[in-house]
């Protein structure tokens, strides 16, 4: 007969507690963080004063095993017992009796905040509601904090509850004894099983995966999770760690923290695994990293060292950040420029697997694989390739992959995959049927707002590009962009149309600014569309209706005729943009409304103003911050005014100066000099309506720097004090307090 691995051992939540705060009681590492909600600590205590059982708890009499205590404080002792089974639970009972802060999921410190209503015996999760309702008593931790006490707790819910209503004795009564029993929770009787010293690391590893296997589940990352806490902790912690930091902003120095992807430790893991073991399956690389040899079925500890070390050289390259943020610009080259426009992490993570391949693999040089694996990424974001059946999907692609012998045969299988799924079919039949759709989650959707990043499109009946204003490091009240309906919702009411299926398809939807959004309101097309179209030259309409996909006279087609025609449209303008990621064409440059000999020659306007350069003082050949006070001051002038452009590198009288003048490295130092400053003198908010581009003007290179009117009112700090500009004229000119707030009164008026 086999000799059981546990003895049974009983004890009282005050006993386990006893052991938490003193640190004879921890969790091993291989346990999940703290997951359960408020709703289910709320639960647990409201079966345990109903007295029913709350089931076992599985310890493990080690302490030497790599632990994490629960609560935030350090303690007294090594653990003698680890938590197998039980976690939430104790978790959340110690949170509750001992009122302190736990670490939660995100490993961030948390209050469990329990009230009870001693009249009618009822639990509930303290918010604001409760915390006025006399009835409840806010906060149960009160009850066993040594301080305060049962009696005391008592005797101040009665007097309190004495303010509003009179409570007579009965009554009284009834809720001292609720509440003496709520204390008495404490002495609550809770059964361990206790592995026994002698049973091995990777043993209480089975027992804990055999547990969890039913109930709450753990997949498959969960349990390689389990064996990296056994045989490489430090491994599981860097690991976690990265994760993160992908989601907190960096305080200085080097971070992985980005706005496109915020993996979680076992997502990221699949990466780390199939770029070391070059499989997306993950059922047998628990069984290798154990040193299961697949053929024999014989486990060897010098195997699993060996698998280890696989694992441990993968996972270095996958958290290093040069790759990292490499890998993330493939993302952006693509026109994915936030997490919002992910509808899949696991096609972002399998597309990081295929960039560290080529990366590290096969040495491919960074411009070269930023197109491929852009291209990719489009590819398979586009068709959903791993929505369905991801790992085997995956699996058959590495599988592919696993023959390449050299760079030249990787790249051309990775475009020989692209070219076999989007074929002339798919772009002109299979497109426009899959736009079809109201989902606000479609990866056609989301495909087509990447094209026009990729496109360096304008937004609808806007100078500013949609990168711009799709920029997730900007925050504001309300969105820079919006989604407008074309056929306004309320307009398409009176034609009889009010399904939200129909109102909501994604063809019937633009990205516009949101001030142009509130204008068009509930408006027929043929009415709005007008006033929108003036302010923009012919050319310059047609090129935005191509980019926008919408046919010539839409205003007045049929809604239904429309929408199928913009389907089309749409198709057309994410091959484009395809074609762009695949090196077939260039995107167009933003050109400028009308030529900048024309512009320049037409000298300085309300609307026009030159700058010979941006930092550079050309009589004393240094960099003087009144030149950039000076550029500032034009930028918020015509942002507070009506709009305008900049010219840097243009003298006074129109001659021109060049932008080498500056001495910065390239234009692109330049520009980021210029929106640094910008968002450092004028806030972040004030870039969204600005652009900036460079242009050849007499052989020389001169920036070019478009403003648009701006939403709200815009400062330019000057040391301590915040001043105000306008365009009058060719100058700007700095308006006194009251005058600045009469003309904010008019000019920023909301209609």
């Amino acid at each position: 007969m086999t000799e059981n691995l546990f003895i049974k051992v009983d004890y009282t939540v005050a006993s386990l507690l006893s052991k938490i705060e003193l640190g004879e009681l921890a969790l091993p590492n291989i346990q999940r963080p703290f997951v359960w909600n408020k709703v289910k600590a709320r639960d647990l205590l409201d079966s345990m004063y109903k007295g029913y059982p709350i089931g076992y708890l599985l310890f493990w009499q080690n302490g030497l095993v790599a632990h994490q205590t629960i609560g935030v404080d350090d303690k007294q002792k090594p653990p003698s017992l680890v938590i197998v089974d039980g976690q939430q639970r104790l978790t959340s009972l110690y949170a509750v009796l001992k009122g302190v802060p736990v670490k939660d999921k995100n490993y961030k410190d948390t209050l469990i905040q329990i009230a009870f209503n001693p009249i009618e015996r009822r639990f509930e999760v303290a918010d604001a509601a409760i915390m006025r309702d006399r009835t409840f008593i806010p906060n149960i931790s009160h009850i066993w904090n040594p301080d305060i006490g049962p009696i005391k707790v008592i005797n101040e819910y009665v007097d309190n509850l004495t303010l509003a209503s009179q409570v007579d004795t009965r009554t009284e009564k009834a809720i001292q004894d609720a509440i003496l029993r709520l204390d008495k929770l404490s002495n609550f009787p809770l059964i361990a099983l206790e592995l026994q010293p002698q049973v091995s690391e990777e043993d209480v590893s089975n027992v804990f995966v055999r547990i969890n296997s039913k109930g709450t589940p753990l997949n498959q990352a969960d349990f390689i999770l389990t064996l990296m806490s056994v045989f490489w902790d430090d491994g599981r912690t860097e690991l976690e760690q990265f994760c993160r930091e992908t989601k907190r902003p960096p305080t200085g120095g080097p971070s992985p923290f980005n706005y496109i992807i915020r993996p979680s430790a076992d997502r990221l893991l699949r990466v780390s695994v199939a770029l070391a073991f070059s499989r997306a399956r993950l059922n047998h690389v628990y069984s290798i990293l154990r040193g299961k040899d697949l053929e024999t079925e014989e486990f060897s500890d010098e195997r699993r060292e060996q698998q280890f070390e696989v694992l441990k050289e993968a996972q270095k390259k996958v958290l290093d950040l040069k790759h990292w943020h490499g890998f993330i610009k493939c993302v952006r080259q693509a026109g994915y420029l936030s997490e919002r426009m992910i509808t899949s992490q696991t096609n972002l993570l399998y597309s990081y697997v295929l960039y560290l391949m080529g990366r590290t693999r096969y040495g491919i040089s960074e411009d070269n694989l930023r197109s491929i694996i852009g291209r990719w990424f489009f590819m398979s974001s586009l068709t959903g390739r791993y929505t369905a059946s991801p790992e085997s999907t995956f699996e058959f692609d590495l599988a592919r992959l696993r023959e390449c012998g050299d760079q030249e045969k990787f790249i051309w299988t990775l475009r020989d995959v692209c070219e076999s799924v989007l074929t002339p079919d798919f772009w002109r039949i299979t497109l426009p049927n899959a736009l079809a759709t109201s989902s606000p989650r479609s990866p056609s959707l989301f495909a087509y707002i990447a094209s026009l990043v990729v496109l360096n499109a304008r937004t609808l009946f806007s100078r500013l590009p949609v990168n711009e204003l799709i920029d997730p490091a900007i925050w504001a009240k309300r969105a820079a962009i919006e989604r407008h309906h074309l056929f306004p919702k309320g307009y398409l009411k009176t034609l009889g149309i009010t399904n939200i299926r129909e109102t909501n398809q994604i063809a019937n939807y633009a990205l516009i600014e949101w001030s142009d959004n509130a204008k068009i309101s509930d408006r027929a097309p043929a009415e709005y569309l007008p006033e929108l179209t003036a302010r923009l030259g012919k050319d310059e309409l047609s090129r935005m209706y191509h980019w926008h996909a919408l046919p010539d006279n839409w205003e007045h087609l049929e809604y239904h005729e429309f929408l199928q025609q913009r389907r089309v449209g749409m198709a057309q303008i994410i091959q484009e943009g395809y074609r762009v990621l695949a090196g077939e064409t260039k995107p167009k440059p933003i050109e400028s409304e009308i030529n900048i000999e024309q512009l320049v020659s037409s000298g300085e306007s309300e609307v026009v103003e030159f700058k010979a350069t941006l930092r550079r003082n050309l009589h004393t050949g240094i960099n003087d911050p009144r030149m950039e006070h000076a550029i500032l001051k034009s930028l918020a002038g015509f942002l507070n005014t009506n709009g305008g452009t900049l010219f840097v590198g243009v003298a006074d009288d129109g001659s021109p100066v060049g932008i080498k003048a500056d001495g910065f490295s390239s234009e692109d130092s330049m520009a980021l000099h210029l929106v640094n400053i910008v968002k450092s003198r004028m806030g972040a908010i004030a870039m969204t309506g600005i652009h900036v581009h460079f242009e050849d003007y007499n052989s020389h290179r001169v920036m070019v720097v478009r403003c648009g009117k701006a939403h709200d009112p815009v400062y330019l700090k000057d040391g301590h004090a915040e001043r105000f500009y306008v365009r009058t004229g060719p100058s700007t000119t700095e308006l006194t307090p009251s005058q600045t707030v009469d003309y904010i009164s008019r000019h920023f008026q909301r209609k």
